[in-house]
């Protein structure tokens, strides 16, 4: 434990000396992975649907904020959706519209969950989600958690049944009957809204959790949240007939909570065995706090050994008339005896 605080410790001293670099390539990270999710699964249009393409957007967006991701990535989709259809790329652009204004309006700095959280679904690893914004966000994340959950369940249906909805086109030509193939992906999805509500309660109960005054708060809301995952989604997935989905669901749980340890040892690691209940008062009041230490790694304490008579130590030497000073003469006026400066025989 002790080398792994020490490592920790370590690496939040060069975070914080180099943050104004490890920001932007966190940034080119998460653009890159994005852009090439997207044209691995929708990429349509395939003049932006290559590496070099999505290499270079993520250059730009290293040098923007997050959300400046979010902005690049919807173009990307809209242009992706017009080469399928225009009538898939106008409900998907009132789809944005409607995000965006939710968005904006109550989570403007949790850009990042909306992205991560597609991504995680297409690792099979969606339920870290709730848990990590639960943790490190207020309980409003749950709109971003709710938008990037929304996105990837609507544009893997589209996906999904792409080759069906260009047969539409080209058998009948009816645009309506695209138009109500699209909005059925939203509709007529009861796996979406059984996850997105879950996902909602889990992110709620996490943060509720580890805002409360016991001991492994933080530890209690990962475990709950894992659990809470786990047992609602085996039901749905068994109710929806869908239970090849229940292993992934496993493993997802599981990575769920080690990452909610992850989180908590790097942001609140705390000693509880050292805990101190502190009470005082002041003219008004009266206060009673509870004191919980960080787990930290004790300084070295450098000890400066000192060799011969330290008494002597930053006495000035008086000079002597004669050039050569006698070792009786250094010996009187340090206070040490002569004998140390004999040679080794």
């Amino acid at each position: 434990m002790n080398k792994l605080l020490e490592i920790k410790d370590k690496a939040v001293k060069f975070c914080g000396e180099y943050e104004h670099f490890i920001l932007p390539v966190v940034r080119f990270a998460v653009a890159f992975i994005a852009f090439i999710t997207i044209d691995l699964n929708i990429g349509y249009m395939a003049k932006i649907s290559s590496m070099l393409v999505a290499l270079l957007l993520a250059l730009v967006c290293a040098l923007l904020p997050v959300n400046a991701i979010l902005w690049i990535a919807s173009i990307m989709i809209l242009l992706d959706m017009y080469a399928l259809s225009i009538e898939v790329c106008a409900i998907t652009f009132v789809l944005f519209l409607v995000l965006y204004f939710v968005y904006f309006r109550f989570a403007p700095k949790d850009g990042m969950l909306v992205i991560l959280t597609p991504i995680c679904f297409q690792l099979h690893i969606p339920s870290v989600m709730p848990v990590a914004a639960g943790l490190l966000r207020r309980a409003y994340s749950v709109v971003a958690i709710i938008s990037g959950t929304l996105l990837y369940y609507f544009f893997d249906g589209i996906r999904q049944n792409a080759s069906a909805l260009a047969e539409v086109v080209d058998k009948r030509g009816q645009s309506t009957t695209k138009l109500n193939v699209t909005m059925g992906q939203l509709l007529d999805n009861k796996e979406m809204f059984i996850v997105m509500a879950i996902f909602v309660i889990t992110t709620l109960v996490v943060y509720q959790v580890r805002r409360l005054k016991i001991n492994n708060s933080w530890t209690v809301a990962t475990i709950a949240g894992g659990l809470i995952q786990l047992v609602a989604l085996v039901v749905a997935y068994l109710v929806l007939g869908l239970p090849e989905k229940i292993i992934w669901l496993v493993l997802s749980t599981v990575a769920a909570i080690f990452a909610g340890v992850v989180i908590q040892f790097i942001f609140m690691n705390l000693d509880y065995a050292r805990t101190e209940n502190v009470q005082f008062e002041d003219d008004e009041y009266y206060y009673y706090v509870k004191a919980v230490p960080k787990k930290m790694i004790a300084k070295e304490e450098k000890v400066v050994k000192h060799f011969g008579n330290t008494g002597s130590l930053g006495k000035k030497i008086p000079r002597h008339n004669q050039e050569n000073i006698s070792k009786e003469a250094i010996a009187k006026d340090l206070e040490i005896d002569e004998n140390i400066f004999e040679d080794d025989k």
